[in-house]
């Protein structure tokens, strides 16, 4: 193909890879002329940046064609949800001391609410809520009309805040690392956290409702019991960091079994999907690596068993149907 038909635009075309621009690359070109033939500048130059996005995506091997894309597109809802969980836990910890604190409220919020100390809880506001926002949207399975196009746009709008407010915390964190105290696995699970979150393909983003509603499920029942036992209200000791990491295995286990999969997808993508809870784990409990790994590693392998059962099961009865 000649640069006079590509035109000013050659550059973009040529980051994608030469078999796809050989399968693909007048198509590529008259599709992107056509959208972007009456547009006013600002507007061509975000369809070029969208382009290149999706012309490295297809280099890269991310996009949803390829097995990736696909990994991460199942892997986003979940680490969006651990990473809500993590920062859920944070901001109702602090709540809780300001409850029980007998100081005036308006004293601990003068002191505690000041510099970085309350751009960190912002921040994990943002997470919160973003998190919320795009697991809550319309996705796939709402029939013909934009329901898919709801849940993609809601999804988009909720993972930008909480990406805002991860890699917010990741920054912030070399300046005000001794306000809070976590260490440094708090911003290095918000950079992986937000970077599986980034890598799902912008056309499987918020495609899927059971996904999105399993992943709010997740952190629902993975925030709630820590922050009902971080009241003080029960008798019973802290979690040690393995209720919220078990919640997640045993939602692989169930995706799983509901893909009648062997479990090593499931597995692998809860793990990608784990960094905010391994951070809430190791800065909340045990502050050792070698314990996290050693309670979350067999949840992970049990979510392969699990899914090892039910995948020989299912072969014994179609045997037997076949009988």
């Amino acid at each position: 193909m000649s640069r006079g038909t590509t035109g000013l635009r050659d550059p973009l075309w040529r980051l994608y890879p030469p078999a796809y621009r050989a399968a693909h690359g007048r198509e590529i070109i008259d599709v992107h002329r056509e959208l972007t033939a009456d547009l006013p500048r600002a507007a061509r130059l975000r369809a070029d940046a969208e382009l290149a996005a999706h012309a490295v995506r297809v280099r890269l091997r991310l996009d949803s064609a390829s097995p990736a894309g696909r990994f991460l597109a199942l892997a986003a809802p979940f680490a969006l949800a651990a990473g809500a969980v993590d920062a859920g836990v944070r901001l109702t910890g602090w709540y809780a001391t300001l409850v029980r604190s007998p100081a005036p409220a308006w004293v601990q919020l003068s002191a505690g609410t000041e510099g970085y100390w309350a751009l960190y809880m912002l921040l994990s506001a943002l997470v919160c809520v973003g998190a919320v926002v795009a697991l809550t949207g319309r996705g796939r399975g709402h029939g013909r009309g934009n329901g898919s196009v709801n849940g993609s746009g809601r999804w988009s709008l909720g993972a930008g805040l909480a990406v805002c407010g991860l890699l917010g915390t990741a920054a912030q964190w070399p300046f005000a690392a001794p306000t809070h105290g976590d260490g440094v696995a708090t911003p290095v699970a918000s950079l992986l956290t937000a970077a599986v979150v980034l890598g799902c393909p912008p056309d499987r983003r918020g495609d899927d409702r059971w996904l999105s509603a399993a992943a709010g499920v997740m952190a629902a029942v993975a925030w709630f019991p820590v922050v009902a036992v971080r009241t003080g209200a029960f008798g019973v000791t802290t979690d040690y960091g393995a209720w919220p990491v078990l919640v997640l295995a045993v939602t692989g286990a169930v995706l799983a079994v509901r893909a009648r999969s062997s479990g090593l997808r499931e597995a692998g993508a809860m793990a990608v999907a784990s960094p905010g809870l391994v951070a809430y784990a190791y800065t909340g409990a045990w502050g050792e690596l070698l314990p996290v790994l050693g309670l979350f590693l067999p949840l992970l392998a049990g979510v392969v068993a699990v899914g090892a059962l039910t995948a020989a099961v299912r072969a014994v009865r179609a045997v037997r149907r076949g009988r």
